[in-house]
C-alpha cells in the first residue's frame, strides 16, 4: 500500500480499504459455510413440502467442470465462474430455488505426466491442486452448494461412470424403435428366430465366442479393431479430436501414426439423427450449433457396389450418383480391409510405370505406401496439397453402370472415417480427383455439361467442373440415360435403377464416427470389463462396482521412440498382474472362473459425461439419480422440451468433445428410463476470453509482463526493447496475473466488479491492471455514501428522497434487473455506478428506502460489502435471499422527452414535452412554437407528419 493511502487510512480509519475488504469478505466466506446460505433444496417425498418447492420457480445454473491444475488460477479462470454466480445470486433474489455448485474433473494426462516425472502418485498431486483452487474459489465469494460438490477421482462418483459404461455395453439401438434397448432383448431376437443370425444358424447351435461377436456388431459400447491414431511417445491413443492439424498430439506435441489396436468403442453414431435433429430445440449459440452440425455431417446420397473378380464388392458411399458414367478409376483408403484381398501376386500386363511407385509389386507397393500415410494425419491427408500420392493395387473393378474395368488405387486423401473408405474417383468433376488423374495419367470424362465455353474434351481442360446447376452428358447405356437431365432429376433416376439392379440404393451417410474410448494410461477409470479364457468379454456385476484403482510401481505407460510408429501400448495397469489375473465368480451361474481384467482405462471424457446428475443427488449410493429429484430439476417443460440444466457456461471449445459426447450419453440413459432429460443442457452460454499483453525480447522469448516497461509507446525490459501483442494469459507467457493478487491489493468485490465491468460477458477482453482500481472506488464512494469514514456510524435517515432521486433509483432499478436477467452484468456495473454518482452529487445523508435499495442492487456483484451494509443498516437476515428490488413504472418513464420540429426536412425547434403527449395536442405545439411560425413565415401548410412523442415534420403548401 501506497504512503499516500496508508496516511489517507489513518485520517479515516474507517475508510473501505484493502484491509476492510479482506476482514470483511473472510467474515462473510465464514458466515455463509457456517449456515449452509447456498444449500439448495430437493424434493424429499414429503407431500407439503414438496408442494411448497414446486411452487417457486427452480433455476440449475452450471460451470464447466475445472481441471485441478498445479499451476491455479489466473484472473481469466474466474470469468466465467463470476458469471455464473452473479447471475446466481440474482435468480435467488428473484424467487427462485437456485442449484449452483463446482466440482473437479480430476482424471486426465497432466497429472499422469507429473506422476511419471516425479513419481507422486497422480492422486497425491490432484488433491493438492484442488485443496490449492478450493481456497483461491473461495476467495472470490462463489454461492456454490459445497454439499453437492465432489471430484471424478472418488470411487463413490466413478463407481456410476462404471455403471453408466455397463448400462451403455448393455445395449444396442434398435432402429425400428429409435432408441436404446437392453441387450437382453437383443438376445430374446436371436432366440426366437426373429433376427436371423449372421450365418443363418439357430442362436443355439452358436459357440459362445460367435454369440459374443454377433452381439458385438450391436452393442452400444464394443471393442474392435480398427484404425486408431497411436501416439509412441505418450505411449497411448488418441481420438480425432485430440490431434492437431499437423499431426501431433495436442498433449505433448508427439506425433501421431495410424495403426490398428483393439479398443473400446461407443457406437455414438447410432444417435446421428437424433444428435442432429434434437439441436434444433436447444437455446445454444448458432456458432456451437453449426460446428456439431457439421461434424456429424448428415450427407444424403447412394451406396454403389463395384465388382472386383475373386474379391467381392467394393462399396461406396457418393453424394453424386449422377456422375457414376464418369467414373474412370476408384480409390480405397490404405487402411481399407479390402486392400489385402484385392491386390494380385504381380503387376497386370501394360500396368503404367507411374502407378507403381517404382515398385517390383503390388504387395511391395502397398505395403510401403501404407507406412507412409500411416505417418499423416486425417488433416494432413485432406489437405488440399499441390502433389497427389497414392500407388496403383494392381485391381480392377467394373463400373456397374458402364461395363468398364477401371484400375483401383489406394491413396491418402481418402479416409476410413468418411463413407467406405472407398470412393468411385470422377475426376472430370472433383478437383482431388482431377490433381489425382492428372498425376497419374488417368482417363477422364465428361459427363456434366460446362456451362463455360471449355466444351466436353477434358485433355483441354485446366481444372474440374463442378456443379449442381448443369445438365448431364455422356451419361447412357442400354437400360438408362441420363442425358439432358439435371442434377437432381438424374440423381432420383439412378439410384432407382441401382436398387431395381441391386447394384446399390439411396442413403445417407454421417461424417461422425464412433467414438474412441480407450486409453492405455494409469490416471482414468477402470473399465467393468473382464475376459475369460476364450477372450469373451464379460461385465461385472453392480455388486462389486466400483472398480478401483489399483497401486502401482511405475505411472508411465510404455512409450517408445516418438518415431516408430511399428509398436504396440504397454499399459501401467497390465504390469500389476496380481490385479489383472482374478478368480470371479461373476453371478451368472458359472460359478467361480478364472479372468483377466481390461487394463486400458477411460478417457477424461467419460467423468463430464454425466457430472450434471450427480450434482443433483451426490450421495445417492443406491441409485444413479433419485427419479423424483432428477425430474424436478431437469426434466422437460415448457420451453425446454428436452429438459435439461437451465444455463452451462463455458468455453466454445468443447463443441464437438465433451459437449456431443455428454448429449450421447444423456440420450442412452433416456432410452433405458433412468432419467427423463433427453438432453444433458438446455440453455449454452460461450463467455469469452480474459486476455493479455506478451511481451517477447529479440529472440522471441516471453519476458515477465510486470517488469516491462513504457516510454513514449515503446516498450522496454532491462533496458532491452521488446516487442508487445495481445494474446492468451499464462504462465508459460510470463503475463499471468493471480486472483490472488487482486484481492490483496483491492479485495474481491473489486476483482469480481472488474471483471464483470471489462465488457459484454461474450467477448474476449484484455486485462489491465491499472483499470482495476476504478471498480475499487466505486465501491469506496457505495461505502462512504452509507457509513461515516471517521465515525463507522451509518449515516442514512428516515425521510423520503426528492423525486430527482427516485427516478434515479427507479432507473437503475429497472435497468439493472433487465441487465441481469440477460447476463448484460457489463451495462448493469455502469447504471449502478450512475446511480450510486447521482447520490454522491446531491450530497447530505441517503434515504433508508434508497441506501438499501443500492445494497440489493450490489448484492449479486459484490456480495461481501452487500453483506456487510445490509448487516450495519440494520438487518438480521443474509441479504442472499432477500428480494431483488422491484422498479415503480410511475418512475422509470422519463417526465419529458425531447421532440424535434422540422419544416421542410430542417430542424427549427425544440420541445420538451410529456412522453404520453397525444397526437393532435403535439401538432398543435409544434404550429405554435414561434421558431416554427418564422419559419412558415405565412406560407400555407400541405402536410404534417406527427411522430409522438419525438418527431413532427411540417411540409409547407
Amino acid at each position: 500500500m501506497s504512503e499516500t493511502n496508508s496516511a489517507v487510512d489513518v485520517a479515516a480509519p474507517h475508510r473501505y480499504t484493502a484491509a476492510m475488504a479482506a476482514d470483511i469478505e473472510a467474515r462473510w466466506q465464514d458466515f455463509w459455510d457456517a449456515h449452509g446460505t447456498y444449500e439448495a433444496p430437493n424434493p424429499t417425498g414429503d407431500l407439503a413440502g414438496d408442494a411448497e418447492l414446486a411452487a417457486r420457480p427452480k433455476k440449475f445454473i452450471m460451470d464447466m467442470f475445472p481441471y485441478p491444475s498445479g499451476a491455479g488460477l489466473h484472473v481469466g479462470h474466474p470469468l466465467g465462474y463470476i458469471a455464473t454466480d452473479v447471475f446466481a445470486r440474482h435468480q435467488r433474489m428473484t424467487g427462485h430455488n437456485v442449484l449452483h455448485t463446482l466440482g473437479f474433473d480430476a482424471f486426465g494426462l497432466p497429472a499422469e505426466q507429473y506422476a511419471v516425472q516425479t513419481g507422486t502418485h497422480p492422486r497425491a498431486s490432484t488433491e493438492a491442486n484442488m485443496v490449492n483452487m478450493k481456497s483461491q474459489l473461495r476467495r472470490l465469494g462463489l454461492g456454490h452448494d459445497k454439499r453437492r460438490s465432489f471430484a471424478t477421482i472418488e470411487a463413490e462418483y466413478y463407481k456410476w461412470t462404471q455403471w453408466i459404461f455397463l448400462q451403455i455395453f448393455n445395449s444396442w439401438y434398435d432402429t425400428e424403435a429409435d432408441r436404446a434397448r437392453p441387450i437382453a432383448d437383443l438376445v430374446a431376437q436371436f432366440e426366437n428366430g426373429e433376427r436371423p443370425t449372421p450365418d443363418g444358424r439357430d442362436w443355439s447351435a452358436l459357440s459362445a465366442a460367435e454369440r459374443a461377436d454377433a452381439l458385438g456388431e450391436y452393442r452400444l459400447a464394443y471393442a474392435s479393431d480398427a484404425p486408431v491414431n497411436w501416439s509412441p511417445g505418450l505411449g497411448t491413443v488418441l481420438a480425432n479430436e485430440e490431434v492437431t492439424a499437423d499431426g501431433r498430439s495436442e498433449r505433448g506435441n508427439f506425433p501421431v501414426f495410424k495403426a490398428k489396436l483393439r479398443q473400446w468403442n461407443m457406437r455414438i453414431t447410432a444417435y446421428a439423427d437424433r444428435l442432429l435433429n434434437d439441436l434444433d430445440g436447444l437455446d445454444w449459440p448458432e456458432a456451437i450449433k453449426l460446428q456439431q452440425r457439421n461434424w456429424i455431417g448428415r450427407s444424403e446420397g447412394a451406396r454403389v457396389d463395384f465388382p472386383v473378380d475373386g474379391a467381392g464388392d467394393i462399396t461406396v458411399f457418393t453424394t453424386r450418383q449422377d456422375t457414376l458414367f464418369g467414373a474412370t478409376y476408384m480409390v480405397l483408403a490404405p487402411e481399407h480391409e479390402l486392400v489385402e484381398r484385392v491386390i494380385p501376386a504381380a503387376w497386370p500386363e501394360g500396368t503404367h510405370p507411374v502407378w507403381t511407385g517404382g515398385h517390383a509389386s503390388p504387395a511391395e507397393a502397398v505395403t510401403a505406401y501404407r507406412k507412409q500415410a500411416a505417418a499423416k494425419s486425417d488433416v494432413e491427408r485432406q489437405a488440399e496439397a499441390k502433389d497427389k500420392t497414392g500407388v496403383f493395387t494392381g485391381a480392377y473393378a467394373t463400373n456397374p453402370v458402364s461395363g468398364e474395368k477401371v484400375p483401383v488405387f489406394i491413396a491418402d486423401y481418402v479416409l476410413m472415417g468418411y463413407g467406405t473408405g472407398a470412393i468411385m474417383a470422377v475426376p472430370a468433376h472433383d478437383a482431388r480427383d482431377f490433381a489425382f488423374a492428372r498425376a497419374f495419367e488417368l482417363p477422364m470424362r465428361c459427363v456434366v455439361e460446362p456451362s463455360d465455353d471449355r466444351g466436353t474434351d477434358t485433355s483441354t481442360w485446366d481444372d474440374a467442373f463442378a456443379s449442381y446447376d448443369a445438365k448431364l452428358v455422356n451419361s447412357a447405356n442400354d437400360e438408362i440415360s441420363l442425358d439432358g437431365l439435371g442434377v437432381v432429376d438424374a440423381k432420383a433416376k439412378i439410384t432407382e435403377w441401382l436398387k431395381a439392379k441391386d447394384l446399390g440404393e439411396g442413403t445417407v451417410n454421417f461424417r461422425l464416427r464412433d467414438w474412441l474410448f480407450s486409453r492405455q494410461r494409469y490416471w482414468g477409470e477402470p473399465f467393468p470389463i473382464v475376459y475369460d479364457e476364450d477372450g469373451i468379454a464379460h461385465p461385472l456385476p453392480e455388486s462389486m462396482l466400483p472398480l478401483e484403482l489399483p497401486e502401482v510401481d511405475d505411472y508411465s505407460p510404455r512409450t517408445f521412440d516418438p518415431e516408430d510408429a511399428d509398436t504396440q501400448p504397454e499399459t501401467p495397469l497390465s504390469r500389476n498382474a496380481d490385479w489383472v489375473n482374478v478368480t470371479l465368480d461373476l453371478g451368472d451361474g458359472n460359478g467361480p472362473k478364472k479372468y483377466r481384467r481390461e487394463t486400458n482405462t477411460m478417457p477424461n471424457w467419460a467423468g463430464s459425461c454425466w457430472y450434471e446428475l450427480r450434482y443433483l443427488d451426490p450421495n445417492n449410493d443406491r441409485q444413479l439419480v433419485d427419479p423424483a429429484i432428477e425430474q424436478y430439476w431437469m426434466g422437460p417443460r415448457e420451453g425446454q422440451p428436452t429438459g435439461g440444466v437451465d444455463l452451462y457456461v463455458g468455453g466454445a471449445e468443447h463443441a464437438v468433445l465433451h459437449l456431443l459426447y455428454a448429449r450421447f450419453w444423456s440420450k442412452v440413459l433416456h432410452d433405458l428410463g433412468h432419467i427423463s432429460s433427453v438432453e444433458p443442457f438446455h440453455k449454452l452460454y460461450n463467455q469469452g476470453m480474459i486476455q493479455a499483453f506478451v511481451y517477447r525480447d529479440s529472440r522471441g522469448i516471453a519476458v515477465p509482463a510486470a517488469e516491462v516497461e513504457e516510454r513514449d509507446g515503446t516498450f522496454y525490459h532491462q533496458g532491452e526493447k521488446v516487442s508487445r501483442v495481445l494474446g492468451k494469459m499464462g504462465k508459460s507467457l510470463k503475463n499471468a496475473v493471480t486472483p490472488d493478487e487482486i484481492c490483496a491489493e483491492y479485495g474481491a468485490d473489486t476483482l469480481r466488479l472488474y471483471e464483470m465491468a471489462m465488457g459484454p460477458l461474450d467477448v474476449s477482453r484484455p486485462w489491465d491492471t491499472r483499470a482495476v482500481v476504478g471498480q475499487y472506488r466505486l465501491l469506496q464512494r457505495l461505502w462512504r455514501n452509507i457509513v461515516d469514514e471517521e465515525t463507522g456510524e451509518v449515516t442514512v435517515v428516515d425521510t423520503e428522497p426528492g423525486e430527482d432521486t427516485l427516478r434515479a433509483l427507479h432507473k437503475a432499478i429497472d435497468g439493472v434487473g433487465q441487465d441481469m436477467a440477460g447476463m448484460r452484468f457489463n451495462t448493469a456495473i455502469a447504471k449502478v455506478t450512475e446511480l450510486n454518482n447521482h447520490l454522491t452529487k446531491v450530497g447530505g445523508p441517503l434515504s433508508r428506502s434508497v441506501a438499501e435499495r443500492l445494497v440489493l442492487l450490489v448484492a449479486p456483484l459484490a456480495p461481501h460489502i452487500a453483506e456487510e451494509l445490509w448487516r450495519r443498516l440494520g438487518h438480521t437476515e443474509s441479504v442472499v435471499h432477500q428480494d431483488f428490488p422491484v422498479a415503480d413504472p410511475a418512475y422509470v418513464v422519463d417526465e419529458t422527452v425531447t421532440c424535434v420540429v422540422q419544416v421542410k426536412g430542417k430542424v427549427k425547434a425544440r420541445l420538451e414535452i410529456s412522453p404520453s403527449i397525444s397526437d393532435e395536442d403535439l401538432e398543435a405545439l409544434a404550429l405554435a412554437d414561434p421558431a416554427v411560425v418564422a419559419a412558415l413565415d405565412g406560407a400555407g401548410i400541405r402536410k404534417v407528419i406527427v411522430r409522438a412523442p419525438k418527431l413532427v415534420n411540417i411540409v409547407p403548401a
